[in-house]
């Protein structure tokens, strides 16, 4: 399928069924935490998936890849940004597996309604609204602050979008691994599962991923870590299986 390109826009290459993607390198380009994320995640036959704050599309467009989820929803309140995921979708084929709605996240449970899913995706943004802020405006800003939304709007919606027993899968800092158990904890989200991302074998962890049960018992399990460079430039077999490659 032919997609016109939009001024500043490519094509990538996903490395995942033929998967493309469009983005934007003057807005906002998915990092490796996005891919990460879709790897740790898990969906099952039949099980209905959305991806909060979606940007790109890339979470929903890699878990259908890999995975046996039914369908994928996400959402996105920036409407340049779900476009350009549309045209993503439309470029593999994939409008009968994907959708695309924009919306506002804090409202997200309104949007599709109350214990809809199975599995709820999130990469939120990870900064505080004042750590570093230099253009609010900018879609950047927007993805990697919490200007549109706090951990507690993502935690909120969540929950209420889970049927009970369902599953959040989310990536972020572990400086801020305290307040997101005790978020999750408020809105009966129990933490389960865990995996700590290190950029070297021999340096403190930079990324962290974790696995909520909507209405779990309490029982941690901290998987062994991803190591993600063995030396300066050079991925580690982990990551590039993650990959695809």
């Amino acid at each position: 399928m032919t997609i016109d390109l939009l001024e500043h826009e490519r094509i990538d290459e996903l490395q995942r069924n033929g998967y493309r993607i469009i983005q934007n390198e003057k807005k906002f380009c998915f990092g490796m935490d996005a891919v990460l994320l879709s790897g740790f995640a898990r969906a099952r036959k039949q099980e209905q998936v959305l991806d909060l704050g979606t940007g790109t599309g890339i979470i929903p467009i890699l878990m259908e890849a890999k995975t046996e989820g039914e369908h994928f929803s996400a959402l996105e309140i920036q409407e340049d940004m779900a476009q350009m995921a549309r045209r993503s979708v439309m470029l593999n084929g994939l409008q009968e597996k994907i959708t695309v709605v924009t919306g506002d996240l804090k409202e997200a449970s309104k949007i599709f309604g109350r214990a809809s899913f199975d599995v709820v995706t999130c990469n939120p943004p990870y900064m505080n609204q004042n750590h570093g802020l230099k253009n609010p405006d900018e879609p950047k800003a927007i993805a990697r602050h919490e200007l549109l939304c706090t951990f507690e709007d993502v935690a909120r919606e969540a929950a209420a979008l889970l049927k009970s027993g369902g599953r959040f899968y989310l990536v972020h800092r572990p400086h801020r691994l305290t307040e997101l158990f005790q978020t999750m904890r408020a809105f009966r989200l129990e933490p389960k599962r865990m995996k700590f991302v290190h950029p070297f074998q021999d340096q403190e962890a930079n990324m962290v991923l974790i696995e909520a049960f909507r209405g779990g018992k309490p029982q941690m399990r901290v998987e062994a870590p991803v190591i993600v460079y063995e030396s300066p430039g050079v991925y580690t077999r982990e990551i590039y299986e993650i990959y695809g490659y």
